[in-house]
């Protein structure tokens, strides 16, 4: 049976919306990365921007920068790897129910 090309290319322009309406709903969505029993904690959007960081006032006192920067950065790699994964699931709502009944099997790379 061949496909609708109409019907194809409606679907494809719905799922466009859907996506583009879903990036913008990313921006104002934010994920929690921390390090250190909560000592550094790091908030990311879902388009993996940083967004704030949040670091225990006594440990900025203490001598140990090493170890703060390195608490830093596991908390922003935590948050922006949660970012990620958001951004991927937020997406395959978006792009579950549309890409079912694409022909052959056919997928859209980085969506499903």
């Amino acid at each position: 049976m061949k496909p609708n090309m109409a019907q194809l290319f409606g679907q494809v322009q719905k799922m466009q919306e859907a996506i583009e309406k879903v990036q913008t709903e990313l921006e104002n969505k934010t994920v929690e990365g921390s390090a250190g029993g909560g000592i550094v904690t790091v908030t990311a959007n879902g388009k993996r921007h940083i967004v704030k960081i949040k670091i225990d006032p006594e440990v900025i006192q203490s001598d140990d920068a090493e170890m703060l920067e390195d608490l830093i950065v596991a908390a922003t790699n935590q948050a922006l790897e949660k970012s990620q994964e958001l951004e991927q699931e937020e997406m395959k709502k978006v792009a579950g129910g549309m890409l079912g009944n694409l022909p052959g099997g056919m997928k859209i790379p980085g969506i499903m």
